[in-house]
């Protein structure tokens, strides 16, 4: 049986305004990523602009990363502690002041440190929505509502920089971070008219405990493996972001081309996150999760392969496939082995776990790429997401054992 699917549970469909409730969810994250991500091309431009270097451009990237990963885990706690909509309301505060006040930066360090104010806020808002969409269904259902958000919050995240190329040709790359900062102010409006007000994470109507409630986080043998997935799966996806770019264009492809590698990567996993969704509520969360996360292993090393449009567009159509498919399942077994009052807690330490992990990656596999050259570094990639995997598997094979031991009479 998998995690959550208890036969009791199977009648608890969600209703008309449960449904409702994740739409709206949905088109909250979206409308908040879109606004998020249209920073990502003009930011660099900016800071070049006000005299940063390139060292410093990439030191303003990592204060972000860090205190997005970092502040996850005490964001999720908060949330578990005051509510939801609090916490989501000063993280979606956050980043459209930052949003806001970017462009008024004269120099590297004011933008930077406006860019850790950014970083804050979206270390609130993201695992306490993750939190919200999970106590809106029953257990039975997480899954698929988890697939219709993040497949919202992906086509965001592929949208934006797009769009913010496209206001910063015709607009300026400081008036990109205003409509982004409106964008976010509209979202921050929504969670104020549209989310029921009672968001309290331990006193949801529709939340539910995991079937065996841990003593402790770290006695959560299916949470650490879920944690464990999550840091290998981005590891992996954060050197395809950080270096397929140097590497496409060292076989020669064009801009257009390498735009299109990653078109590819987007589109097939969002186009998979939905029915597998939907799968993972009826299938064990474990076993899909191991095989997506393989799937991501090969087609790292495949890339590393690749020398040519096609072969590129092939890997990147794998990839996206073994995201599609362990993510959707790895976020959901994360929500549904925590206790309704610690949901915050859980997706705050999943987030910590995706920004560390593509962190991690591009903080060494240069040193490793520099020494060995592409093909070697996507290969080592993909050996350490397969790593990763088995960990994955044998601390998931563990933990269910466990319970299986545990009870019997």
């Amino acid at each position: 049986m998998s995690e959550g699917n208890n036969p009791h549970e199977q009648h608890k469909s969600p209703g008309q305004h449960q449904a409702a409730q994740v739409l709206i969810c949905c088109a909250i994250g979206f409308v908040c990523f879109l606004g998020a991500y249209m920073r990502i091309p003009v930011l660099p431009l900016l800071a070049s602009g006000i005299g940063a270097s390139t060292t410093q451009i990439g030191l303003i990237n990592a204060a972000f990363m860090l205190s997005a990963g970092l502040l996850a885990v005490p964001s999720g706690l908060l949330s578990d502690r005051i509510g939801i909509t609090p916490v989501l309301l000063a993280g979606l505060a956050l980043m459209s002041s930052a949003s806001l006040l970017i462009p008024l930066s004269g120099n590297w360090i004011a933008l930077g440190a406006i860019y850790l104010v950014f970083g804050v806020g979206l270390a609130a808002f993201t695992p306490t929505m993750m939190s919200s969409v999970a106590r809106i269904v029953p257990r039975s259902h997480v899954g698929r509502a988890y697939s219709w958000y993040t497949t919202a919050v992906y086509l965001a995240m592929t949208i934006g920089p797009a769009a913010g190329g496209w206001f910063g040709h015709r607009l300026g790359f400081r008036q990109v971070f205003f409509v982004s900062g409106v964008l976010i102010a509209v979202a921050l409006l929504a969670v104020l008219c549209f989310l029921p007000k009672d968001t309290h994470a331990g006193h949801s109507s529709h939340a539910e405990g995991p079937e065996h409630p841990p003593r402790g986080i770290f006695s959560n043998g299916r949470l650490m493996a879920a944690l464990a997935g999550t840091l290998g799966g981005c590891f992996g996806f954060g050197m395809y972001l950080s270096f397929l770019p140097l590497h496409a264009r060292a076989a020669g492809l064009s801009v257009d081309q390498i735009g299109i590698v990653f078109a590819a990567q987007a589109l097939v996993n969002v186009l998979l996150r939905i029915p597998f969704g939907h799968l993972s509520d009826r299938i064990d969360r474990g076993a899909m999760s191991g095989i997506g996360l393989v799937v991501c292993a090969v087609a790292l090393g495949l890339t590393g392969a690749s020398h040519s449009l096609a072969t590129m567009i092939l890997s990147a159509c794998l990839l996206g496939a073994g995201m599609g498919t362990s993510f959707t399942a790895l976020s959901s077994l994360v929500a549904i082995v925590m206790p309704a009052g610690q949901r915050g807690l859980g997706m705050g330490l999943y987030n910590s776990c995706v920004y560390l992990g593509m962190m991690l990656s591009s903080a060494t596999m240069g040193v490793v790429i520099k020494k060995t050259g592409f093909g070697t570094g996507f290969l080592t990639a993909g050996c350490i997401t397969f790593a990763a995997t088995l960990l994955f598997l044998v601390l998931y094979r563990g933990s269910t054992l466990h319970l299986d031991t545990g009870a019997k009479p």
